[in-house]
């Protein structure tokens, strides 16, 4: 009872310290003569750089340390755990019916390489900078706090919108397994809006479930994880192997009905897939040896989950003619279709359990992302809390679970999923060209002339596959533009590889054919965005809005103090170390 009376405490715990800590906000003048300072803030914000021992001096102001207990292979059944699960159950059929027909398989494959390709990015950045915060500390670190800030708030709207579209499809297979109808258990109000009127209580009560198992141990969730992915995987294998004998080669005729632009406009949606493998790299913080373990545990379990996906879809597609396939329940009603009604039940009993397993690691991995930006005080240090006996964010842990609880109440499966991709293309381009912000540029090292020739390559580099990813976006036919963009795109890599020299060399694991391999992750991610409907745009814009709002009134200027409060403690620390000298005064006496 001791235990679960602080944990409520800390939880209910709603002071004005607790969340407006900072001098600007200790009255309503500093707060006002706070205001007065944003454009010189905004510009102190924008320009500062964060450094890597700074990151992970940031633990501190969480009270307690997150327990080391993982290891190479508990990553890899996290990585397997956090993707495979709506994205391949429910989406799959969504995208072969509707855009790509039996060639979902490329869309699959399309995607994969533009994730693996994050993959490489992100465990660079892990292994060196092994905090909570995952990609908004890597931000942080090479383009500053603003731009960190904004991807943040997409980071965090990403693992919401994931976590709230994986328990709908919960729902859906849940009905399933019941042998009803996959919408069975959702409720219609036609008093709300068309997409947001069916409300699916049994979506917030997984939620609730899930939110106390994150909260109790990481080691327990890992345990629970990995029991739940091996069912899963038995249960993969299971629809691969029953799911051939079931086949029929004449359902993959046409293959490409769509055409070229279906496959990649599937591939955009299905990206949703490949989400959640960053959530391994927040628990970088809790990896016996991050050197080893990450590498082997994020690429490890991404080259594993692409090729589950691809035989998933070929078999899908082989099984049923894709104008048949349903949409909510595929597997499950594909089977049914074909004659083998018995497994269905297993189909929907192992999606169940993969999408749980997506839930649990997808509530982990948020609410490490939040407990870090907290840290920051770019969000109120409530959320930073870690609870001292089991290692967890507390505070960070139920408030994501309830906002995911609360947009899955609501929201339809296809809207979250686009929506959802924008923000994760958006993140993974950033973190891509963080990566060679940080092989190319460290300050006091690269020369002016050095560090302007790399700004003027990654523009170019950005500009040239805008204009791809637009000229796809807009044209229906053409070719002519793409033999322009593409090699411009080439030569400023290149400009790159032969005229900037590299001024940072990683210590223990570090990406593979730089600069390459982070430019082509930068121009595949923007390709994707150009196959996105104008509303899923609209809403990350509308997003994004609240977020610089958000960041100009508060944000800004609780980082900023805690920014310059951090500074002078660690001048005063030289100080007592014997590395500084004492500041003089006039009053100061002579001897």
């Amino acid at each position: 009872m001791g235990r679960e009376s602080e944990i409520r405490r800390r939880i209910c715990s709603c002071t004005k310290e607790d969340f407006l800590p900072e001098e600007s906000f200790k009255s309503w003048g500093n707060y006002v003569k706070a205001l007065k300072q944003t454009p010189n803030r905004l510009m102190d914000r924008v320009l500062t750089r964060s450094k890597d021992e700074a990151e992970v001096e940031a633990k501190s102001r969480s009270q307690h340390e997150m327990k080391k207990t993982l290891s190479w292979w508990d990553l890899i059944w996290f990585g397997m755990g956090a993707v495979i699960g709506a994205g391949i159950f429910v989406l799959t059929g969504l995208e072969a019916s509707q855009d790509a027909g039996p060639a979902v398989v490329l869309s699959y494959v399309v995607s994969g390489v533009s994730a693996l390709l994050s993959v490489f990015c992100y465990t660079e950045f892990a292994v060196e900078i092994p905090v909570a915060g995952g990609s908004f500390a890597y931000l942080r670190v090479e383009l500053g706090d603003f731009v960190a800030f904004i991807a943040a708030g997409n980071i965090l709207l990403e693992y919401v919108i994931g976590g709230a579209a994986v328990a709908r499809s919960w729902t859906s297979y849940f009905a399933t397994l019941l042998n009803y109808q996959p919408d069975k258990f959702l409720i219609k109000v036609n008093t709300l809006a068309d997409g947001y009127n069916q409300l699916d209580p049994l979506a917030v009560g997984v939620c609730i479930i899930i939110c106390f198992i994150a909260i109790l141990s990481t080691k327990g969730s890992s345990r629970l994880n990995y029991v739940a992915s091996i069912i899963h995987i038995i249960v993969i294998f299971f629809i691969i192997i029953c799911g051939l004998i079931k086949s029929d080669t004449k359902n993959y005729t046409p293959f490409t009905p769509f055409g070229a632009r279906g496959i990649f406009k599937a591939s955009a949606v299905l990206f949703f897939a490949y989400v959640g493998f960053d959530a391994v790299s927040t628990m970088a913080e809790e990896t016996k040896d991050p050197g080893r373990d990450i590498p082997i545990g994020l690429v490890g379990s991404m080259v594993i989950t692409t090729t589950l996906y691809c035989l998933l879809a070929i078999t899908l597609c082989l099984m049923q003619p894709y104008q048949n396939i349903d949409p909510h329940a595929p597997f499950s009603v594909a089977f049914k279709n074909v004659g083998w009604s018995w497994a269905q039940y297993i189909v929907a009993a192992g999606a169940l359990k993969g999408m749980t397993s997506v839930l649990l690691v997808s509530a982990v991995g948020q609410a490490r992302y939040l407990t870090h930006i907290a840290r920051t005080h770019m969000m109120p240090p409530w959320f930073s809390y870690v609870d001292g006996k089991t290692g967890t964010p507390v505070n960070a842990t139920a408030v994501m679970t309830a906002a995911t609880a609360i947009i899955a109440l609501f929201t339809k499966l296809d809207i979250l999923s686009n929506l959802l991709s924008i923000s994760t293309l958006f993140i993974f381009m950033l973190v891509a060209l963080a990566l060679l912000v940080r092989r190319y540029y460290v300050s006091g090292v690269t020369t002016n002339a050095n560090r302007n020739k790399l700004i003027a390559c990654l523009l170019v580099i950005l500009a040239s596959s805008s204009a791809t990813a637009a000229y796809w976006g807009l044209s229906d036919k053409g070719w002519i533009v793409y033999c322009i963009t593409v090699p411009i795109w080439f030569l400023a890599t290149l400009g790159i590889r032969l005229f900037v020299p590299q001024a940072h060399d990683p210590k223990l694991w570090g990406v593979p054919l730089v600069p390459w391999l982070p430019s082509a992750s930068i121009a595949i991610n923007i390709f994707l965005l150009g196959s996105i409907d104008k509303d899923s745009f609209i809403r990350f814009a509308a997003w994004t809005g609240f977020l610089l709002v958000y960041y100009i009134f508060f944000g800004l200027h609780a980082s900023y103090d805690t920014a310059k409060e951090f500074e002078k403690s660690k001048e005063w620390k030289n100080i007592e170390d014997g590395n500084g000298t004492l500041p003089t005064s006039k009053n100061a006496p002579n001897n």
